[in-house]
């Protein structure tokens, strides 16, 4: 273990020591450990963690708590009723009210979950148990590995589990834990159930509607004349749709510094978003148990979305050779041309499960087993980009350190002895269309899992839940990717007056004019035009480098012993995951050009004509992943724990393949073939208080020591025609490398309070939940010497998507069928990507949001509710450093306001 965990050890120790606490006698079983929460809600005590997936959508939170309790391994869960009572529209801003858990966020919403200062590539997600792969193509660290959240509807879940401590019997691939989705299952009690939702709301920012339907049903079946019901089905869909706004400034910094001035900047975009998103989920789960003994199931669910972007940009292309203003001594005087230009793209993320499986009680073993489908894929039919340039040179005066969040930038008069003239850059007159391109992207990632476990009683020990436990599992996982891009080698000439409609917009709290806005119908028939004309041209060699197909099989073996001495419990095993995997693509480097076996691919003049030759990269290993748990019963509801586990996390299809690629967002990405996977051994200590009503009062401690963490380095730069995927204007060039060590450790504290036996009347229906979670990371990222060229130095940083500090605080009402919560998330600033140098690093700034849930029961089965979501219009806010005032980007989004109705029997 690293020096730094050695001291907060003992002092954690220390802590728990101090609380003077009584131990229960020795020979107190695990099972007597129920106390109040068991009190709370009577003899579903008796085995919570199975509930949960029996009672599914229904579980209560004294259930969930109580589940909590009974795991062997450290674990969160959050059930459907707690994800209502905020406006969380999708799962994954749901999961960030989790101890341990920041959220990344996109587009105005949550998207990817990193836990405990690691980052979202380095987690799993599974669905009922089975993995389920990415749909989106990009990843805050470039593994593209992440399950975007934003593609899961709320309605479409039935409870959310977090483990931080990793079992023998899950899948290791868990660097940061695994996040398991459980899907909504038929009741067990027989009684029909139906729950339906009605929902509308308005976003302020564009002041434009949104749509938010649910219905689940359920019942079981096929007893006759009132008998047992031996089958069962759950029907489930929901859609939500909205067009939200964002207002967006974004600027690229000359980072030539000193022979430059500080914070000199060589353009400045004003970017205007309108969305349009359609997000689904719809399945069922047909389950059939002719008694007690067995259990049979089957089950598909479908969940995704598609979205419309229309993004209209004017982009200030300054000289970079800027003077401080005379006038001004924080601001620069430049020249500068004009750019106006239009994104209009549509994309489709879809993610789908199928399973079959069944559990049999074979004597006194239990047998489970199941085969499951997942697939993930990303379609992006067409993503024109047409950019219009007014080449007139003007003269510019900027100023982004008076008010930094509100750079301002001004034209002045034109003077001949620089050969500049007036110009208005919001006015259309003078912009001629220069560029007209689009992409098509496809991905599809799918994954076969198969699975058995075993679990034998035994007797060896005085633990009533003792148990060996041995399982197998094979998943066998296939990638494929492509793109096409495609541009008008003769562009249309086309006036920017010609192709605009409207009045000027003025946005960002009204602090800058964007001019009218460019019509997307106009530039399609352009676009259509410049094709039947024969004057569309693609680049065969970035479309062969975008090519990918990738395999990669993981098999895998466990032998896991549940045992303990009175009130003591240990898990311990040892799981072993066999991975052959080839990577496969297309390489132009220099060996391949000199080539002649590969074939020329171009068009010339111009794309030159290139030797493209095919690559497959094969990697075969092993890797053993021992682990042991302890859980102390201290007092009926106090529980201490201690785990030391270990997880893998792979390198990303994009990280490891041999080509060099686009992913459509401005993305250059060329992957290392060489790469290892990232490995950890974590070490977790934890006491638990469990207090009546779902409350619960934790302290944790946690530490990982990881090898070979994979480094992303991205550096900034104009983008241009010659860019693949002809990306205008800022893109990011982006590749990989393993680092030697990486390390973190940290605290996790969690609080949850309902006073109902506290306070009187009335005021018993507060009550009060809040959790922080603190994070130190470091490791060393690879430098290359200046003086050789080679990777010969080291420079120390945190990890990416670190954040030092997450916080949630919650003020709850819930009492004469009012339920109120006001709800408040903070995550500190983190490193987003790494730079050439600490200096050059992006980070996400610091966030804290606010949002307001609240409903009214006005009948048994009827309910109705208000929630306002985003109420501090807080700020994506990306800087260049840690800083605050070297902002690359800066977007806001507005509140958003929903109203509606639940129905429920």
């Amino acid at each position: 273990m690293t020096q730094p965990f050695r001291g907060l050890i003992p002092t954690f120790i220390a802590a728990v020591i101090a609380c003077n606490l009584t131990v229960t006698p020795a020979g107190a079983a695990d099972g007597d450990a129920t106390g109040s929460i068991n009190d709370a809600k009577g003899d579903a005590g008796e085995d919570a963690l199975k509930e949960i997936t029996v009672l599914g959508q229904r579980t209560t939170p004294e259930i969930a708590r109580e589940a909590q309790m009974q795991a062997p391994n450290l674990i969160n869960l959050m059930t459907a009723e707690e994800m209502v009572r905020l406006p969380d529209v999708n799962t994954g801003e749901a999961i960030r009210r989790v101890p341990g858990i920041s959220l990344e966020t996109d587009t105005g919403e949550g998207r990817y979950i990193n836990i405990r200062g690691l980052d979202a590539d380095l987690n799993g997600t599974t669905f009922g148990g089975l993995r389920l792969p990415p749909t989106n193509n990009s990843s805050p660290s470039g593994a593209g590995r992440a399950v975007a959240f934003d593609s899961i509807p709320i309605g479409f879940v039935g409870a959310i589990k977090v483990t931080k401590s990793n079992l023998p019997e899950q899948d290791a691939e868990a660097l940061g834990g695994t996040i398991d989705i459980t899907p909504k299952t038929a009741p067990a009690d027989g009684k029909p159930f139906a729950d339906l939702k009605l929902g509308t709301g308005e976003e302020l920012l564009r002041h434009t509607w949104i749509t938010d339907l649910a219905g689940t049903a359920g019942a079981r079946f096929g007893g006759g004349n009132g008998g047992y019901n031996p089958f069962s089905i759950l029907v489930t869909a929901s859609v939500y749709t909205d067009r939200r706004g964002i207002d967006d400034a974004e600027a690229g910094f000359i980072d030539n510094q000193p022979s430059v001035a500080d914070k000199a900047i060589a353009a400045f975009e004003q970017r205007y978003y309108t969305y349009h998103r359609e997000r689904h989920g719809y399945g069922a789960d047909l389950g059939y148990a002719p008694d007690d003994a067995n259990q049979y199931f089957v089950r598909y669910y479908d969940a995704g979305y598609s979205e419309s972007v229309i993004r209209n940009r004017l982009i200030w292309n300054f000289s970079g050779a800027p003077t401080v203003d005379p006038n001004n001594p924080n601001g620069f005087l430049d020249t500068a041309t004009f750019t106006k230009a239009l994104r209009d793209e549509k994309e489709f993320l879809d993610s789908k499960v199928a399973e079959i499986g069944g559990k049999n009680l074979l004597g006194d073993n239990t047998l489970d087993y199941h085969v499951g489908y997942t697939k993930g894929t990303y379609y992006k039919p067409y993503d024109y980009n047409p950019g219009f340039d007014n080449g007139t040179l003007a003269n510019v005066a900027y100023d982004n350190t008076t008010l930094p969040n509100w750079p301002a930038v001004k034209v002045l008069p034109g003077t001949a002895s620089n050969g500049t003239a007036t110009v208005n850059p919001f006015d259309p007159t003078g912009y001629q269309l220069s560029s007209l391109n689009t992409q098509v992207i496809h991905s599809d990632d799918h994954e076969w899992g198969i699975g058995a476990n075993f679990a034998i009683p035994t007797h060896f020990t005085d633990r009533s839940d003792e148990e060996f436990k041995v399982g197998l599992n094979a998943r066998i996982r296939r990638k494929s990717g492509d793109a096409t891009s495609f541009a008008a080698t003769q562009v249309p000439n086309l006036a920017l007056t010609s192709a605009v409609y409207g009045n000027g917009i003025t946005y960002y709290q009204d602090h800058y004019p964007n001019g009218p806005q460019i019509d997307a119908a106009t530039l399609r028939a352009a676009y259509a035009a410049a094709l039947a004309a024969g004057n569309v041209l693609s680049d065969p060699v970035a479309n062969a480098l975008n090519d990918v197909h990738d395999k990669e099989d993981v098999y895998a073996a466990y032998g896991q012993y549940q045992f303990g001495f009175g009130a003591l419990g240990i898990t311990a095993g040892l799981r072993v995951e066999k991975t052959k995997a080839s990577y496969g693509g297309f390489d132009n480097s220099e060996s391949s050009a000199a080539s002649a076996s590969c074939p020329l691919l171009g068009n010339p003049p111009a794309v030159p004509l290139q030797h493209v030759c095919a690559v497959l990269g094969e990697r075969n290993y092993t890797n053993f992943f021992p682990t042991a748990q302890a859980r102390y019963v201290i007092q009926p509801d106090l529980i201490a724990r201690a785990a030391i586990s270990s997880t893998i996390a792979r390198p990303g299809f994009q990280q490891v393949t041999s080509a060099t690629t686009s992913d459509g967002s401005g993305n250059i990405i060329t992957g290392n073939p060489n790469l290892k996977p990232t490995t950890a051994t974590g070490l977790d200590l934890a006491l638990e208080q469990y207090l009546p009503h779902a409350g619960i009062a934790s302290l944790g401690f946690f530490a990982k020591d990881i090898k070979d963490y994979i480094v992303t380095n991205t550096q900034q730069a104009l983008g241009g025609q010659q860019n693949l995927g002809g990306q205008l204007g800022i893109v990011k060039l982006i590749s990989y490398a393993n680092a030697p060590t990486a390390h973190l450790f940290g605290f996790e504290t969690n609080y949850v309070q309902h006073f109902s036996d506290i306070l009187p009347g009335p005021l018993g229906g507060f009550g009060v939940g809040a959790n922080w979670t603190w994070v130190d990371s470091r490791y060393k990222i690879p430098v290359v010497d200046p003086a050789t060229g080679l990777t010969t130095l080291s420079r120390d940083s945190m990890l990416p998507s670190s954040s030092r500090n997450t916080a949630n605080v919650e003020l709850l009402y819930d009492m004469y069928g009012l339920n109120l919560t006001l709800g408040a998330y903070y995550t500190s600033k983190n490193i987003f990507a790494l730079g050439a140098s600490a200096a050059l690093d992006a980070w996400t700034q610091e966030r804290l949001s606010v949002d307001f849930g609240s409903q009214f029961k006005i009948s048994e089965p009827l309910s109705v509710y208000f929630n306002a979501k985003n109420l501090t219009n807080t700020a994506l806010k990306f800087t260049e450093g840690p800083g605050e005032n070297r902002i690359i980007q800066r977007e806001f989004y507005g509140v958003t306001l929903q109203v509606g109705g639940n129905y429920k029997f």
